[in-house]
């Protein structure tokens, strides 16, 4: 009986004591006495065991951390080295004097980051075919998804004006991330209006409504750009100023139709390469017909350096171009996109619930918990084959695109590689999560997913960051 008495007084501190361990987010938990909401875990990957963990099963809004689904999910489907084609296409062939008697169609395929330069070697490439006359039309086909349903508030307004370019569109024939570009120069002599073009194309695509000013040198330079929409046409209104020893400034806004603007942009250049289109420009959601036969094609970048730009940039739109193009069968919507990530989730060990409506995570519907987060960084480092890719998609503090993580102590900003989430509407949020390597040289993954209500005041990064810093390098130096 006294061996059992001392047993239980052996056991009973170490029963007391897995609960504070198991906590273990000392400096992050604050955040709960200010009325967040939280779901955090950290663990090691080579035994799973548990460091810290706060609610890690409650399901909460991740934001851009849904990324790293559509990541894992596009490499197990696709392989690091995919490429999406664009292809044009006809049911004719050029003639003795390079007529193409009928139409010349787009096959959009899809590419997350096709920009001017990839359409510039296409239309290259057609020319070199033998091209210089279509007697029809050119149409743009986005018969594999699009126009795609807006189901977020910002791509909704999007349809009729825009001071954002994250807020595009989606089709599987856009281009330059559905954004229009026009260039602001100053002119030659304070008060004469700025020189605007478009980025394009020598000639004038979108209208562009230019009330930019030129001020003298060192003025300092203040551009406000709306792109709206005035009767089915795109216009670009521009105001501010401007000072004479500035440079020339870039600037980039959703268009209102990807697939129409694809249209515009490639008549424009066919018409500068010297190729002449009969009818003008179309879009259609019908795909080509079966007899129609490739006269050009161009490959865009592998999917490993996709994924890259989408995550390291927290694309939206290369992200749920993404998604849209993990369905199988065309006319693709988010809703189907956001399943075929949520069918690839389910056939990870213990990953719990997950909700996505879409890839990137500009949904705030989307739901995960930290713990499923882990779950999924853990299926990941365990696939050889896939985890340098998924790793190479998430940022070192130290060296990372967003200055905003470049913070914490040197150990947390080399021992640690994340993705972080963030939506202001319609409840703050704020999630972060990625792997850690420990003193030892073991890997960890972590995820922390913060939400806001209502009633919760506004949350910067370093309220979330710098504890989060504390507790991980805790972490790391003593494991």
């Amino acid at each position: 009986m006294r061996r059992l008495f001392r047993l239980a007084a052996l056991i009973l501190p170490l029963t007391l004591a897995m609960p504070v361990q198991a906590a273990g987010f000392d400096s992050v938990s604050s955040l709960t006495d200010k009325g967040f909401h939280l779901s955090a875990e950290a663990r090691l990957l080579d035994d799973d065991s548990v460091l810290a963990a706060i609610e890690p099963e409650r399901q909460l809004s991740p934001a851009s951390v849904s990324k790293s689904y559509l990541a894992a999910a596009a490499l197990d489907r696709w392989g690091p080295q995919h490429r999406f084609t664009t292809r044009l296409v006809s049911e004719a062939r050029p003639d003795a004097e390079g007529v193409l008697h009928g139409d010349l169609i787009l096959d959009g395929g899809g590419e997350p980051a096709l920009t001017t330069e990839d359409l510039w070697r296409l239309v290259q490439r057609l020319y070199q075919a033998g091209v210089r006359e279509v007697s029809g039309r050119l149409l743009v086909s986005q018969w594999r998804f699009g126009p795609v349903e807006c189901i977020t508030t910002d791509r909704c307004e999007a349809r009729e004006r825009t001071r954002h370019a994250y807020s595009a569109l989606l089709s599987s024939a856009g281009v330059n991330y559905g954004n229009w570009c026009v260039n602001v120069a100053p002119a030659e002599a304070p008060g004469e209006p700025a020189n605007v073009i478009g980025c394009d194309s020598q000639a004038a695509i979108l209208a562009i409504d230019n009330r930019v000013v030129t001020r003298p040198d060192n003025s300092g330079t203040q551009i406000s750009a709306e792109r709206v929409t005035r009767d089915g046409r795109d216009v670009m209104l521009l105001s501010g100023q401007i000072s004479t020893n500035a440079h020339p400034r870039d600037i980039y806004r959703a268009s209102s139709d990807p697939a129409d603007q694809m249209a515009l942009t490639l008549l424009a250049m066919l018409d500068q390469s010297g190729i002449t289109v009969t009818d003008g420009a179309d879009t259609t959601q019908a795909s080509p017909p079966p007899a129609a036969a490739t006269l050009a094609a161009v490959d865009g970048k592998p999917l490993q350096e996709l994924l890259l730009r989408a995550m390291h940039y927290s694309n939206n739109y290369m992200a749920d171009m993404l998604t849209l193009n993990l369905v199988e069968t065309p006319r693709a919507d988010l809703r189907s996109g956001g399943a075929a990530i949520e069918a690839f989730v389910a056939g990870i060990p213990d990953h719990g619930p997950v909700t996505l409506l879409s890839g990137s995570g500009l949904t705030p519907e989307n739901r995960t918990s930290a713990r499923g987060a882990n779950a999924l960084l853990d299926s990941l480092y365990h696939r050889p084959s896939l985890f340098p890719s998924f790793a190479a998609t998430l940022q070192s503090p130290a060296n990372g695109v967003m200055r905003f993580i470049r913070r914490g102590s040197d150990t947390f900003q080399r021992h640690v590689m994340l993705k972080t989430g963030t939506l202001n509407q319609p409840v703050t949020v704020r999630a972060v999560s990625g792997y850690f390597r420990t003193a030892s040289g073991r890997w960890g993954a972590f995820s922390v997913l913060v939400n806001g209500t209502g009633s919760t005041p506004y949350l910067s990064w370093p309220e979330v960051l710098d504890p989060l810093a504390l507790d991980l390098e805790q972490m790391i130096d003593n494991h």
